[in-house]
């Protein structure tokens, strides 16, 4: 953070604090607006920072609103606040309990007083927002001078719908302050700017947007704060997954005006997914404790990409890969697997499973006399890993970071309480085509010679080495098909007839679609993972996993 000169009378310098905030820890959250408050004032010459949605409480704070302490905490939080930081307007987000019930708020705090109280009038309740379970919508605009300038302060969905901002105008905002908590997906950051920008057609006025940074379970939030013109046009951008403080400067002598300053260029989609994953997988090690993690390596692309998200999110030194191969394991993955962990220095260890697996085929010698061997002997294999896995997890105090990817997992091409074990899934939202993307682009970041993903396992056919010369193409379509069905059934929600309709094979969407319904009951017994599409299992897509509906859709085209 860099002092700034002192801004003039017809200037107004507002900070957009752009933080990484822990759900719950309303003591530690609040610490961070008053070091956050005190440096702006003191080191920025700031008269305002604008702070995200919910900081004081976290976002989503999801059923801890409903604990009866929780207000009480957040009550206490903002005494504090007005007692221990003057002379700086501050705007922060907060829970309230009003005599029309729970408001998702933003109060303007100044020299020991709150000078007004904003109430968000858009309450989402799609995706994976449900907004309306815990609060009920504001009606009314709120502006308050700082400054000298009426401020319109409004509160993220407000921003995307008409309503707020023209309230706010016909008020007498001469700006818009606009806090958010809004999640990544891919393609977001250029989503935001032209929902804000079709805000300021409407109304003409210049807004300020702050968003938070940082994990929280599945969902991370990018930062990426901006600031727009009455014309629409972006004067200043701040970096993506990075917290900071970003002084804006407002020109009042006439109008307002944001005055120019350094826009950070966006990174590209893969380059940003990248940023994202290593974030979350970041947040949750730490916010939750964790002491390091462990990865079982197998000398394919996914477990190689998630050690290196792994490596690059927490150290070296904290992370431990674990190669556990059976009869079936291939030399060459022995080799690309060793490669991984010494080119990248974490922790190394072979755990041969040949020894669990014959255990356990004697003590089902009895219950499988007279059956062939089929998937369940290849599954014992999967669980006798996640068994030595979850082990050293147990004992070290180390995560486990599962590396299915998201086109395994919608089709349930994973092994429940095998490779499905653990506590954190990283690349559980990544389609196995962007997995490939994404390995190449953190080989981009490293020289030719140290390669962190050896080039034969990007080229090598993906297999689960678990019976003799076994290909993922054996039991699945080709992942450039597969994800581009996924991505319509899934994601788009388009029914099998449209599928087949744009020229994919008849009896390959179908079998698609009915191994993503079946296989519902594994992904509810998942670990969660960083979400990074339109449309992540878990928090966005939620189906029965008792239905009748799309097997009956399928059999009428039998």
């Amino acid at each position: 953070m860099v002092s700034h000169r002192m801004p003039n009378l017809n200037r107004l310098r507002i900070v957009m604090a752009q933080l990484n905030l822990l759900v719950g820890d309303v003591l530690g959250n609040t610490q961070q607006v008053l070091d956050a408050a005190v440096y702006a004032r003191d080191k920025l010459q700031a008269q305002a920072i604008l702070f995200p949605e919910l900081t004081l409480t976290g976002y989503p704070p999801e059923d801890l609103l409903l604990r009866p302490g929780m207000q009480m905490h957040v009550l206490a939080a903002l005494e504090r606040i007005k007692q221990q930081v003057s002379g700086i307007h501050i705007i922060v987000g907060h829970p309230q309990q009003g005599t029309g019930g729970l408001y998702n708020a933003a109060s303007v705090i100044r020299d020991g007083h709150i000078l007004a109280t904003a109430y968000k009038q858009h309450l989402p309740n799609y995706s994976v927002f449900d907004e309306k379970r815990y609060f009920t919508p504001g009606v009314d605009a709120c502006v308050v001078d700082i400054g000298g300038v009426a401020c319109g302060i409004t509160i993220c969905e407000d921003i995307w719908c008409p309503g707020p901002a023209q309230l706010a105008k016909a008020a007498g905002a001469q700006c818009i302050l606009n806090i958010n908590a809004s999640p990544f997906h891919a393609g977001k950051g250029d989503e935001r700017e032209a929902v804000v920008r079709d805000r300021i057609s409407e109304v003409e006025l210049p807004l300020i947007y702050v968003n938070q940074v940082g994990g929280q379970d599945e969902l991370v939030f990018d930062g990426e704060s901006f600031v727009m013109n009455a014309q629409g046009k972006v004067t200043q951008r701040a970096p993506g997954c990075l917290t900071g403080l970003y002084p804006v400067d407002l020109d009042i002598a006439d109008v307002v005006k944001p005055v120019p300053a350094e826009c950070v260029p966006r990174l590209d989609a893969v380059a940003s997914v990248y940023q994202v994953l290593v974030l979350g997988v970041r947040d949750y090690i730490q916010k939750n404790g964790f002491t390091g993690a462990v990865i079982g390596l197998s000398g394919g692309i996914d477990s190689a990409l998630t050690l290196a998200i792994a490596v690059d999110a927490i150290g070296a030194e904290q992370v431990e890969a674990v190669m556990m191969p059976s009869r079936y394991t291939a030399d060459m993955s022995l080799e690309d697997a060793r490669a991984e962990a010494l080119v990248l220095g974490v922790a190394y260890r072979v755990i041969p499973i040949e020894g669990a697996f014959k255990a356990f085929l004697a003590a089902l010698e009895d219950e499988f006399k007279g059956l062939a061997a089929d998937v369940t002997e290849e599954n014992i294999q999967a669980r006798s890993r996640g068994v030595i896995l979850m082990a050293i997890s147990n004992k070290l105090g180390k995560i486990l970071l599962t590396t299915g990817n998201k086109s395994e997992v919608a089709v349930g091409y994973a092994t429940l309480y095998g490779d499905m074990a653990g506590g954190f899934a990283p690349i559980k939202d990544c389609p196995k085509t962007l997995v490939y993307k994404l390995a190449e682009y953190r080989n981009s970041l490293a020289d030719a010679e140290s390669e962190v993903i050896p080039r034969r396992v990007i080229e090598r056919a993906p297999s689960a080495e678990l019976r003799p010369d076994q290909k993922d193409e054996d039991s699945l379509p080709p992942y450039s098909v597969l994800d581009a069905i996924l991505e319509r059934y899934v994601e788009l929600d388009r029914a099998p007839d449209e599928i087949v309709a744009e020229g994919f094979d008849a009896a390959t969407v179908r079998r698609v679609v009915w191994l993503v319904d079946r296989n519902e009951y594994k992904r509810r017994q998942a670990p969660p993972g960083v979400r990074i599409t339109r449309r992540a299992f878990g928090r966005d897509r939620r189906y029965p996993i008792t239905s009748g509906y799309f097997s009956t859709q399928l059999a009428d085209k039998d």
